[in-house]
């Protein structure tokens, strides 16, 4: 089963579980959060489905550093820069004990 954090949660809880999309497990899904970028790249990533509110899967990373490869919630399927993956902060889901 797989839970969300609510928003009453402590701020430094809900803190604590944001990473970057480059740093996320492969095939653990997680909620895009914000974008580190300048406008132009974040309104390219936010136009091909990858934009706050999301939820995306590390499906896998190619090898010696090439793109990696996500899924987003509307099932569209990209290959992403791994630099650029440094500037979409998600927040992996939790898994209910």
């Amino acid at each position: 089963m797989v839970r969300r954090l609510k928003a009453g949660e402590p701020r430094a809880r809900r803190e604590a579980l944001v990473t970057s999309l480059d740093a996320l497990s492969p095939h653990h899904p997680a909620a895009v959060t914000t974008l580190t970028l300048g406008e132009r790249e974040a309104a390219w990533l936010r136009a091909i489905g990858l934009f706050e509110g999301t939820t995306v899967t590390l499906l896998r990373r190619a090898p010696l550093g090439g793109p990696l490869h996500v899924r987003v919630s509307g099932g569209a399927e990209l290959a992403v820069d791994r630099q650029l993956a440094k500037h979409v902060m998600v927040s992996p889901e939790q898994v209910s004990p």
